[in-house]
């Protein structure tokens, strides 16, 4: 199948060009250009690693052959003869295009119908036999210059003004982030379930805020839509910039949407922070009131530990497990659940269970219980409230080793981003596109990731080829060599010259 063939069949699956087209005006004269001929032109050039500008989607479209071109009115007879389409004709369409999804009154947040028609664009990009293949998605934002030139200090005036000022990380010799002016792209990439296969990292869910805008409670409302299109969430990898946030903005419609949280806390989210009816609040769970202070002030491991650190890293995560609260039921309809006391669940030994005295010594023990015990302690069981945890809790303990190989899967998203930021494809540095506003910019980044998924798919397939030629030759299949030892640990051994 050519790549024409293959974008068309994606707009068609989607159904978006059918829609556009009704919210678009009827003029006196017949309009030459599309919305189908437009957005697979528009696919057409960035897959042919060239920027968004609508003169070379014009240049694209124009140098079809012949027959694609009558089928897709880019060539049309009129009276005088065959007419070819224009870039006027080219910037009309567009233009009308991004009024149409656009809004009236633009607040640097996408509209409804703007994000459905992207939302719809990228699932139809998605080929049928992998849409079920995995239900974890990997989040994260990064940075989206504005080709406008900001305006001055202390006027509002330029170009795009629904693009603001914005923080974004850099690889600098400095601690301090880099100012940038434009939007926040934020993303949502296809990843493997937990021991499930390798899936394809496509890029599923996409939008653009402007930076005057939290990214985090712009894109939470893109996700929670998900399962009403029949797309059940499962878990959602994101980092301390996700989990930080207040339980409403992510943690709380997130986990009401179906998904399980699989998140780095931030730093000052993690250790203990405060109690509930005694029971100790640290990194999402509770724990008993006499749990060793080291193992609640756990953190992750870092990026260059030995092996013999991290197994003694789990060595302390699961020994700090045996102190944890254990969970007796679901969560209500009101977001309440009942949890029991480690020693009367068998975990550890304590005198004020006398029968988990009775269990063997190979399990933690209080040696000194307290006093005065409070409701955690002197009950069977206790009501934990959903604002007890909502901000912090998730699918694994943290940082347990459970959750080190879960949370491993979230690179995806930086992978996904770096292949849209790769200088040898479709570089989205400021320049890449010269329209201004959040509609046209989000309509270019919406085709190009679905450029992007395209060449992963293909990528794919051709490493399947690859594999069933080696294994008819009885040879096994192609891996790929990983560097073992990192960068830093070379540069420190490096002998000087």
């Amino acid at each position: 199948m050519t790549l024409l063939a293959a974008f068309e069949e994606i707009i068609d699956a989607s159904g978006v060009a059918p829609q556009i087209e009704a919210l678009l005006p009827i003029g006196v004269r017949h309009r030459q250009l599309r919305v189908r001929t437009l957005l697979a032109g528009m696919m057409l050039t960035q897959a042919d690693c060239r920027p968004a500008h609508l003169t070379r989607v014009r240049g694209t479209l124009t140098a079809l052959p012949a027959g694609d071109q009558v089928r897709l009115g880019v060539t049309e007879d009129w009276a005088g003869g065959p007419h070819l389409l224009t870039c006027r004709q080219t910037e009309r369409t567009f233009g009308l295009v991004a009024g149409a999804l656009g809004d009236d009154h633009p607040g640097g947040l996408p509209p409804d119908r703007l994000q459905r028609i992207c939302d719809a664009l990228l699932e139809a990009s998605i080929p049928a036999g992998f849409k079920n293949a995995s239900r974890s998605l990997a989040v994260d934002w990064t940075d989206l210059e504005s080709f406008s030139r900001p305006p001055p200090h202390g006027t509002s005036d330029c170009a795009d003004p629904e693009a603001s000022w914005g923080h974004r990380k850099n690889n600098l010799l400095r601690t301090q982030d880099e100012l940038f002016y434009g939007y926040y792209l934020s993303a949502g990439v296809m990843m493997p379930e937990e021991n499930g296969p390798a899936v394809p990292e496509f890029a599923r869910r996409a939008a653009i805020s402007s930076c005057r805008h939290d990214p985090v409670r712009a894109f939470a409302p893109v996700l929670t839509a998900m399962p009403a299109h029949g797309i059940p969430l499962g878990d959602i990898l994101d980092d301390s910039g996700y989990a930080h946030r207040d339980a409403g903005a992510w943690a709380t419609p997130l986990r009401a949407a179906g998904a399980q949280l699989v998140q780095d806390l931030h730093p000052h989210d993690r250790g203990p922070k405060g109690t509930h009816d005694g029971a100790i609040i640290a990194n999402g769970n509770l724990y008993c009131p006499q749990t060793p202070r080291p193992l609640l002030e756990l953190g992750p491991l870092a990026r260059t530990v030995t092996t013999e650190q991290a197994a003694d890293h789990d060595r302390k995560t699961a020994e700090l497990a045996r102190y944890k609260l254990g969970r007796l039921t679901a969560d209500d309809p009101g977001g309440y659940h009942r949890v029991a006391c480690p020693a009367a669940m068998g975990k550890i030994r304590c005198p004020l269970r006398p029968a988990s005295m009775q269990l063997d010594r190979s399990r933690p023990e209080i040696l000194q219980p307290p006093g005065h015990p409070q409701a955690c302690c002197a009950q069977q069981t206790i009501t934990v409230p959903p604002d007890v945890l909502a901000k912090t809790a998730q699918k694994h303990d943290y940082p347990s080793a459970a959750w080190r190989r879960s949370y491993a899967r979230r690179t995806g998203a930086e992978r996904g981003f770096a292949t849209a930021k790769d200088p040898a494809t479709n570089d989205i540095s400021r320049g890449w596109c010269r329209l201004m506003g959040l509609a046209p910019l989000m309509l270019c980044i919406t085709t190009l990731l679905i450029v992007r998924n395209q060449r992963i798919l293909a990528a794919r397939n051709t490493r399947q080829e690859e594999n069933q030629r080696r294994a008819a030759k009885g040879l096994p299949p192609k891996t790929r060599r990983r560097r073992r030892t990192t960068l830093t640990a070379l540069a420190a051994t490096a002998k000087p010259p």
